[in-house]
């Protein structure tokens, strides 16, 4: 059951060039996505594509020049403004990728209990730091005095005491040790089966897979490709959009083979298909419109051309 659905998401904007010429820039396009309970989420993609501004979209913290279009539901009903300020922070929670979002002007351990929902709240932020090997000291520190590993785990603990329904963490293992990453990630996966959904935004696709059901593939702003975590292996033989394929054969252990060319900024997308002129499936017919998502062997898929 979905518990919260991104259909036809655009996210554009407004800039301002020399001579005070108004100019729209469109960052996200036509972008689809569902998160399940009980379900992990990996949203992976190169920079810029679109993956942290999908959940600053969600939660409604987009800048004030930003224009979104397109439909976001939270159990059946639509995301509106003040829908999403009633329920940030409560039932859909956000690991930010910047340490910033710590308050620096109040310790951490007071920060973490303000998000506390119910029960006793100091008895929580302990239980939470105790599991994230946060020391009794940690909690009377203010967020300068933090190491960068330190403030994470700080964010991570946050977000797991507020009870919240809907948890998305971007790119929230950076800086971390191998054990602390691998803790996290099984606290995500703990989150997630006691029914509850989790959406990972992440660079690290080996990570990644270790925890979740479901991998989102995003390219220049729009999702090029949903399937189940277990269709990334091998060669690749059951990834279906071209970019995907290339994605996971870049990677060192599967070939390290290099994708050729860059992905386009936003105020210079090509025409059709978005990723047509890296594409060596690529045909005339790519290049007439931006294929819509379709079903294909129990996944969703951004191509004319996949089998």
């Amino acid at each position: 059951m979905s518990i919260l659905e991104v259909n036809h998401l655009s996210v554009s904007f407004k800039q301002y060039t020399a001579g005070l010429k108004q100019s729209h820039h469109k960052v996200i396009s036509d972008l689809n996505v569902n998160l399940e309970a009980g379900e992990i989420l990996a949203v992976v993609g190169a920079s810029g594509s679109g993956k942290s501004l999908l959940a600053h979209a969600i939660l409604g913290i987009l800048p004030a020049n930003a224009s979104v279009s397109g439909v976001m539901t939270y159990e059946g009903e639509e995301l509106t403004p003040a829908r999403q300020k009633a329920l940030r922070g409560k039932e859909i929670a956000l690991v930010p990728q910047s340490v910033n979002y710590l308050d620096p002007l109040m310790k951490v351990g007071k920060q973490v209990r303000t998000s506390v929902q119910t029960g006793d709240a100091v008895q929580a932020q302990r239980r939470v730091f105790e599991r994230f090997r946060l020391g009794r000291e940690v909690e009377r520190m203010y967020p300068f005095q933090l190491s960068g590993g330190m403030a994470r785990r700080t964010l991570l603990s946050t977000a797991m005491v507020s009870g919240a329904k809907v948890i998305i963490a971007d790119e929230p293992t950076p800086g971390l040790d191998p054990v602390v990453i691998k803790e996290a990630l099984s606290h995500f996966r703990e989150f997630a089966n006691q029914g509850c959904a989790v959406m990972l935004i992440t660079h690290d696709i080996e990570s990644a897979l270790q925890i979740a059901d479901k991998i989102a593939v995003f390219y220049a702003g729009t999702t090029v490709e949903i399937a189940k975590a277990e269709d990334f292996a091998g060669q690749g033989e059951a990834i279906r959009h071209p970019y995907s394929k290339a994605l996971w054969r870049a990677l060192p252990q599967n070939d390290f083979v290099p994708i050729t060319g860059s992905q386009p900024h936003p105020s210079a997308l090509p025409p059709g298909c978005l990723f047509a002129p890296r594409c060596a499936m690529a045909t005339p017919e790519c290049l007439q419109a931006q294929p819509e998502m379709r079903p294909l062997r129990d996944g969703m898929v951004r191509c004319i051309h996949a089998t």
